[in-house]
């Protein structure tokens, strides 16, 4: 989908991080913005700094993880522009760092709530709008972490898979309900945002002080962290030649292959294997 002056796009989590990225890469490119967060003191802000440069910005407070919170931003998004071209469920969490086993079941129902059931309220209240539209895509919000294993992260991990294989699912579904409609996922590495220290506002997760600088440092040292408009740069690039997945990032791919090379090699080995009586 070609990205043009006068479109209307949606970012959840939209205050900071990449999804204020992609506010910045979309006001640059003339689209309308409507900017949803959980976070109510956060949205002003942000949607002021992005008036600054002259985007015509509406804010949201909204709960993703409540279907009817998403409905009402679906809602209010016709309300106030009459369309929407670009849904982006994009607001996230991170969780402790633990073995599975020592994750705690508060963790498991705030990631699903958020991360899967987040995205999937954004697809049930903006799918049949682009569809009666005939035109518009998602970007849905993974990680790296949904393209391979991430040691110590497994509520995190088992959820960005989920939204990378809804994601391919989904772009399957909408082609064939109009071949103008798309989904991509973007599965970024590590980006430089305040998602730590967000997430521990949120009482998802205990930050120590400075945890989240010492990773910054490490992670540039290495020159292997993004900038949130970097990012956003690379998803909008994705969504306009309809790629289906888009990961930036510093060791992503080779990560990715990785996973992938094993899949196979273990799939190859099990078709080798004959039954008998």
């Amino acid at each position: 989908m070609k990205i043009t002056s006068g479109q209307v796009a949606v970012i959840t989590g939209g205050a900071s991080g990449i999804g204020f990225g992609l506010a910045e890469a979309l006001a640059a490119r003339g689209v309308h913005l409507v900017l949803a967060d959980v976070r109510e003191g956060a949205l002003e802000p942000a949607a002021d700094a992005l008036r600054a440069i002259g985007a015509e910005v509406a804010t949201v407070l909204t709960d993703v993880s409540d279907r009817a919170s998403v409905g009402e931003l679906a809602n209010r998004t016709l309300e106030l522009f009459g369309r929407v071209d670009l849904v982006c469920n994009n607001a996230g969490l991170i969780c402790q760092g633990a073995p599975l086993w020592e994750q705690d079941m508060q963790t498991w129902d705030r990631m699903i709530a958020v991360k899967i059931m987040g995205v999937i309220h954004g697809v049930q209240a903006f799918a049949p709008i682009l569809i009666k539209q005939g035109t518009g895509h998602f970007l849905n919000t993974a990680s790296s972490g949904g393209l391979a294993p991430l040691p110590n992260r497994t509520p995190y991990t088992a959820t960005m898979h989920a939204v990378v294989g809804l994601t391919e699912t989904l772009d399957i579904e909408l082609r064939a309900a109009a071949p103008a409609l798309g989904a991509t996922v973007l599965c970024p590495g590590l980006v430089d945002t305040a998602l730590g220290q967000n997430s521990a506002t949120l009482g998802a997760i205990k930050l120590p002080a400075g945890a989240e600088g010492a990773m910054r440092s490490i992670a540039a040292a290495s020159g292997g962290i993004l900038t949130p408009l970097g990012v956003a740069e690379a998803a909008i690039a994705a969504v306009e030649q309809d790629r289906v997945h888009v990961a930036p990032g510093h060791d992503v791919l080779a990560r990715a292959r990785a996973r992938v090379e094993a899949l196979l090699s273990d799939l190859e080995l099990s078709g080798q294997v004959i039954e008998t009586r």
